[in-house]
């Protein structure tokens, strides 16, 4: 039963300690913290773009190519999407639509942009574990359970391999693992990338809150540009 229960749970744990030491990082050191996100955001899209780049030129000039390069260029792509959604709301790089909003009261504005920062919170917590809101509503037995941590704890549980990613041999040997890369590894993101963008989401609604950012979104990005480089313009 012991054993069973830390199978299940440990995965939550790892991403509760990761979390935490996350955020208090972030409180502490800001700047490592923001050095920390942009080099693993760089680090994915340059194996993207190495992996994508090798793939043409080993196939249109040697008609040779890895196997698990879609494969594996597609998890970059979700790992970029989902730990970088979290980063976009940290540096107001989500861009969305005020115009409605912008004609309201000041009041009304920041009631509405604490809205869409809490409904972005309530979003995130959502993916991340719905079997609070389906017990909530009664919903246990109308799919509405679950979610990413279910999710990966599932394939951790059933250690199913990817199609075509696998260890290097000498990988192999060494740790004695099997073949195929497990399916839970590439899918950890899910939870930790959900849960940053709860706490970015949170943090957001705080600073709009206390009067020291506007919303979450940035609308007006390309206004902001022409005004901060009005002077080099004119030169």
């Amino acid at each position: 039963m012991g054993s069973e229960f830390l199978a299940y749970y440990w995965p939550l744990l790892l991403t509760a300690v990761f979390f935490c030491l996350y955020v208090v990082l972030d409180r502490v050191s800001p700047k490592t913290i923001a050095s920390l996100d942009e080099n693993i955001i760089a680090i994915i899209l340059a194996l993207m773009t190495l992996v994508t780049f090798s793939q043409v030129v080993a196939r249109y000039g040697f008609n040779s190519g890895w196997g698990a390069a879609l494969e594996f260029t597609r998890v970059l792509f979700a790992w970029l999407i989902l730990f970088g959604m979290s980063y976009g709301i940290k540096i107001g790089a989500h861009l969305g639509v005020d115009a409605v909003i912008k004609l309201l009261p000041a009041p009304m504005y920041r009631l509405a942009a604490l809205l869409g920062a809490a409904l972005t919170l309530l979003y995130a917590v959502l993916l991340f574990d719905a079997t609070w809101f389906g017990g909530l509503l009664a919903l246990e037995n109308k799919g509405s359970t679950g979610g990413a941590y279910a999710y990966f704890a599932k394939f951790y549980k059933v250690p199913i391999g990817m199609e075509d990613l696998k260890w290097p041999g000498f990988i192999q040997e060494w740790f004695g693992v099997k073949e195929r890369v497990p399916r839970w590894m590439p899918y950890i993101i899910l939870p930790i990338g959900l849960a940053l963008l709860a706490y970015r989401a949170l943090q957001g609604f705080l600073l709009i809150l206390t009067g020291k950012k506007e919303a979450i979104i940035a609308a007006h990005e390309a206004e902001e540009l022409v005004a901060e480089n009005k002077d080099v313009l004119k030169d």
